[in-house]
């Protein structure tokens, strides 16, 4: 069986992975590593995404890398730029020639012994197994699966006479010029499908549960754009950073300290497009705002698309599908050519990795969560995972950053293991998101848990991030750092002799 050894194996080769490549290229610049991405292509979710309109649901100020200016006129960037912003990354930071396409992690296996991971990987059309060793592993897959989204068994659909396709499923021959189209969903991907079909179909229709929060931003940052035209790229994009970065925290702080405001607030938007009564009907939800992530359209995109009566928005819930179209159960029948199932993720945690520490099985779900990266009592391996109400990026950075420090603290003290310990196996625990979202709800039983203090606690909050991973201590009572080399080989003759 093929084996290689690096001193870091980094899974994925998405926005993550390349982040974190860069990282280890500049802080650890001795070490070696892999990225093993199981598809043919970087990019993760800006390349298997290919529905009308893709694009990023935050600003590119704070959504790129801390490392890499965004110099785009378009705050609110679409698919295909922020796909070339990542290979244009790649290409500066010599990251391509250490990716391993069509790689797909299956099985990792820590061993004290020897200060390692043994990782099972299945390669090329045919699967073979080969297996890579590596003394730090780094996921940086993502937090749904590849393999399909979440689609509901709707009652009927076998009748459909169209064509029924989910937005992670999106192929190239899907036409829908001059079609009647229903998506169902009023999520992140819905809000962006609707507007976009809507330029060249007959008629969309957005189909919805309930309503969701949907809040209107300028597709260009007009302040950010004048800064890059007086100052260097660098500086212009720290501080346009920094802007987006601290009025976020606040309205997510306002939102949670005086929800009802916030929610106030936003409906007012959405009234001055489409009127009270259209807003009291379809965007006005029964939850708090940030209890659900809230949905963002540049420039009115989907307000516009209402308002010319392209598209429209119909709050009821799905008795069947019919041959020509969906009945709901207030008994209105809505006539389709198309059906477009925005209807979530399939969250997976560590692309669904099979992990055991010297023999033992881990289940993620029954661990602690550390820093919002690494798990209780699984050595030497850390996960990049976004925010929830913010950037994916930049909780990416600086979990990154950390890593790093955690590398070179291990070479600096001579120890070969990194791994936080619970010292208090009853402590009080909660569910890791506390996000009310559909997603995140069939999910929670493989999520891991949380605490209700640090460094066992996620709160969500850059600024306290950022102290904590790029200033606070490596060496914080909880990480401990063991398995030194030299007690290793100390104990290898009295092990002999005990044999003997």
């Amino acid at each position: 069986m093929t084996s290689e050894h690096f001193d870091v194996l980094i899974v994925g080769a998405g926005i993550s992975g390349i982040g974190a490549a860069y990282h280890l290229g500049a802080n650890c610049p001795g070490k070696t590593y892999a990225i093993l991405e199981g598809r043919e292509a970087i990019g993760g979710t800006w390349d298997l995404f290919r529905y009308p309109g893709i694009r990023s649901d935050s600003d590119m100020y704070t959504l790129g890398y801390s490392f890499k200016p965004w110099t785009q006129a378009k705050a609110i960037a679409d698919g295909p730029a922020i796909l070339d912003y990542l290979h244009e990354t790649a290409r500066e930071n010599d990251i391509e020639r250490h990716i391993r396409f069509r790689h797909m992690v299956k099985r990792a296996s820590w061993s004290s012994e020897t200060a390692s991971w043994t990782v099972d990987i299945e390669t090329g059309a045919d699967k073979t197994i080969v297996q890579y060793t590596c003394n730090f592993l780094f996921m940086c897959s993502g937090y749904y699966s590849y393999k399909g989204g979440y689609t509901p068994e709707f009652p009927g659909a076998d009748k459909f006479q169209g064509r029924i396709v989910h937005p992670q499923k999106w192929t190239s021959d899907i036409d829908y010029k001059d079609k009647r189209v229903i998506v169902i969903g009023s999520g992140a991907t819905a809000v962006t499908l609707v507007p976009e079909m809507a330029k060249e179909a007959a008629h969309v229709t957005m189909l919805q549960r309930s309503p969701t929060y949907v809040v209107s931003r300028p597709a260009e940052d007009a302040l950010a754009n004048k800064l890059r035209a007086w100052l260097p790229a660098k500086l212009a994009y720290g501080l346009t950073r920094w802007k987006n970065v601290l009025f976020g925290m606040y309205f997510f702080r306002m939102a949670r300290n005086k929800p009802q405001q916030v929610k106030e607030y936003i409906l007012n938007m959405v009234k001055e497009q489409l009127g009270e009564e259209y807003v009291a009907k379809h965007f006005t939800p029964t939850y708090n705002p940030w209890d659900q992530r809230l949905c963002l359209v540049p420039d009115s995109d989907l307000f516009e698309a209402i308002k010319t009566d392209r598209a429209d928005v119909v709050t009821d819930h799905i008795e069947t599908f019919t041959a020509d179209g969906i009945k709901l159960k207030s008994g209105t029948e809505l006539k389709a050519d198309l059906i477009v199932t925005a209807t979530g993720l399939n969250m997976e945690m560590l692309s669904g990795l099979e992990i055991t520490v010297d023999g033992k099985p881990v289940t993620v779900g029954k661990t602690f969560n550390y820093k919002g990266m690494m798990f209780s009592g699984v050595p030497n391996l850390a996960s990049s995972f976004g925010y929830t109400n913010a950037s994916w990026t930049l909780k990416c950075d600086l979990t990154c950053a950390y890593v790093c420090r955690l590398i070179n603290h291990m070479d600096k003290t001579g120890t070969r293991q990194a791994t936080p310990v619970l010292k208090y196996p009853n402590m009080e625990s909660e569910p890791w998101f506390d996000f009310s979202s559909g997603y995140v709800q069939r999910a929670l039983g493989k999520l891991p848990l949380q605490g209700t203090e640090a460094p066992w606690k996620v709160y969500q909050n850059y600024a306290l991030d950022l102290v904590a991973l790029k200033f606070g201590k490596v060496e914080d009572g909880v990480m401990q750092f063991t398995n030194k080399a030299s007690d290793q080989k100390a104990a290898t003759p009295a092990k002999q002799q005990a044999a003997a």
